[in-house]
C-alpha cells in the first residue's frame, strides 16, 4: 500500500488557510463605501460559516484531498527525475523541480 498524507495534517492546513481567509474577509469588510447595518451581519455570517467549515471538514473530502496531494507530489518527482536522467544526474535537484513546476501546475 502506498503511503499517503495524514488526513489530520491536511485538515489542520485547511483550518489554517480558512482562518487566514477569514481574517482577510473581516479586514476587507471595513473598507466598504456603503456602510450600514448590512455590513456587520454579512461579516458575522461569513465568520460563522468559516467556523463551521473549519470544524466539520468531511472525512471523505479530506481523504480525496490527501490522495490528490499524493498524486501531485508523485507526478512532480517523476517529471523531475526524467529531467535529471536526461542530464545524466542520479539525484533530483531543486532546479529540476523548478523546471517542471509551471507545466505541472497547469496540468493539475
Amino acid at each position: 500500500m502506498e503511503e499517503n498524507f495524514d488526513p489530520d495534517l491536511i485538515h489542520e492546513i485547511f483550518k489554517l488557510v480558512w482562518s487566514r481567509r477569514n481574517k482577510k474577509v473581516e479586514g476587507n469588510q471595513g473598507i466598504h463605501l456603503e456602510g450600514g447595518a448590512g455590513t456587520s451581519k454579512k461579516t458575522r455570517a461569513t465568520t460563522v460559516l468559516l467556523q463551521i467549515f473549519m470544524n466539520t471538514a468531511n472525512a471523505s473530502a479530506l481523504k480525496v484531498s490527501c490522495e490528490l496531494l499524493r498524486l501531485f507530489v508523485a507526478e512532480a518527482i517523476q517529471r523531475a527525475a526524467l529531467i535529471a536522467e536526461a542530464e545524466g544526474i542520479d539525484i533530483i535537484e531543486p532546479t529540476h523541480l523548478e523546471r517542471v513546476l509551471p507545466q505541472l501546475l497547469l496540468d493539475f
